[in-house]
């Protein structure tokens, strides 16, 4: 597990069978959602029913679809600081180059001593601008490719 405070790793399954429960809740849950803002579920083990809201219903489906194919998957709290090596890691990109990005006032962060912090909610927002604007230029070149008769 990474320094993270409160990141909560979820580890593949570890036999065929544990992903194949998993695939099948994951499908029989994303079944039994509806459209309010919360769902009641009932445990066979309890009494009781549990209402929860259905987008932590949503997140469970999805991490059982994750761990179905064989994926880790990482809970990452939206106030958690990251290093700027985490946050290059979690970009794909070189330390040298996420340090870049913040002094060029792109990513914004905060100090800690002398450290230098990143917000995980500015990293997902950097990478969701970043990623809207690499779609809008690859819909522009293939307009153009498809302008220009280029068989796209």
């Amino acid at each position: 597990m990474s320094a993270l405070h409160n990141e909560q790793l979820i580890t593949p399954p570890s036999s065929p069978q544990e992903s194949e429960l998993a695939r099948t809740s994951s499908r029989l849950l994303a079944a039994c959602i509806g459209r309010g803002p919360t769902a009641r579920l009932r445990v066979i083990d309890g009494k009781d029913e549990i209402e929860v809201p259905v987008s932590a219903l949503r997140m469970l489906v999805d991490i059982l679809a994750n761990m179905a194919e064989g994926n880790a998957m990482s809970l990452v709290p939206i106030h958690a600081e990251l290093t700027t090596q985490q946050a290059a890691d979690f970009l794909g990109v070189s330390r040298p180059y996420l340090v870049g990005l913040v002094d060029r006032g792109e990513l914004p962060c905060h100090k800690v001593g002398t450290h230098r912090r990143i917000y995980f909610r500015d990293l997902t927002t950097y990478h969701e601008t970043r990623m809207a604007q690499s779609n809008a230029a690859l819909d522009a070149l293939a307009a153009q490719a498809q302008q220009l008769g280029m068989g796209y």
